[in-house]
């Protein structure tokens, strides 16, 4: 999916919601959550350490406990809606989800279609390539042929980045993406900077090394637009559990480096 492509699905997405296709305009989600004490969270679980599946094939991942942490002060219990990069905001806009929580990076092309909490947490995402590439920068991607999972931050990035001659190769999710480098299918797989070690440690042969960094973004919690009361409650929990040290405790326990808390909050104001 190009920029062009994105942009266009964005837009439709947008109208349809604007013609009532999509959520309703005065919705009240926060309300149905709490009749029905249940909220559904897409997550996506082939991108750890955001989101896994477990040696039991449970959920589990930094994205997974602070969902569990969202809903246990909700007061109500977590229904976990497996999503992939590509069908996340289609997951929210048919009401097939309540929330978004996969390591989702604010853009103005999504903020276009939905509405987002403040950030949570900080991604780096890098460009990696095997450790015996020539792959220094992005005037070397010409010729090369760079996967990335379709529909994340990460493809807006590469498709608006890298120069002409790059060969973008796009894979539905990340599980996808990274069998594609590990096979030698492409030279260089744009990731999350935090992957590349557990990427290396399940593959031994792949021998990925960060080769530079493409993007430094902060991600957030999905939400229709138009949930007012969903929104506000949305954006006082992340405020509470980021000066209650909670949010950073969990993503300490799954990237294994501390979160910068004097960022995020400057991307929270």
């Amino acid at each position: 999916m190009n920029r062009k492509i994105f942009n266009r699905a964005a837009f439709c997405l947008a109208a349809m919601a604007a013609i009532g296709l999509g959520a309703p305009a005065h919705a009240d989600t926060l309300q149905d959550i709490k009749a029905r004490k249940k909220v559904v969270v897409a997550i996506d679980l082939t991108i750890p350490p955001y989101g896994i599946s477990d040696e039991q094939m449970q959920p589990s991942g930094s994205d997974v406990e602070t969902a569990q942490l969202l809903a246990r002060d909700l007061g109500v219990n977590l229904e976990i809606l497996q999503t992939t990069g590509a069908n996340r905001i289609p997951y929210l806009m048919t009401n097939k989800a309540d929330l978004v929580m996969a390591a989702f990076g604010i853009s103005d092309e999504r903020k276009k279609v939905i509405a987002f909490s403040k950030p949570y947490g900080l991604i780096d995402t890098s460009v990696g390539a095997r450790k015996s590439s020539n792959i220094q920068s992005l005037p070397d991607l010409v010729g090369k042929k760079v996967g990335v999972t379709r529909g994340t931050i990460n493809d807006i990035q590469i498709t608006t980045k890298a120069p002409k001659g790059t060969n973008i190769v796009r894979f539905d999710d990340d599980a996808s993406s990274v069998a594609a480098f590990v096979s030698g299918q492409v030279d260089a797989f744009v990731t999350a900077s935090a992957l590349v070690e557990i990427i290396n440690k399940k593959n031994p042969g792949a021998d990925m090394d960060a080769k530079f960094p493409l993007l430094y973004f902060p991600y957030a919690v999905g939400m229709r637009k138009n949930e007012d009361a969903l929104k506000k409650w949305v954006d006082d929990w992340v405020t509470h559990n980021t000066d209650n040290g909670k949010l950073a405790e969990i993503s300490k326990k799954w990237t294994k480096k501390p979160m910068d808390v004097a960022k995020l909050k400057e991307f929270q104001q």
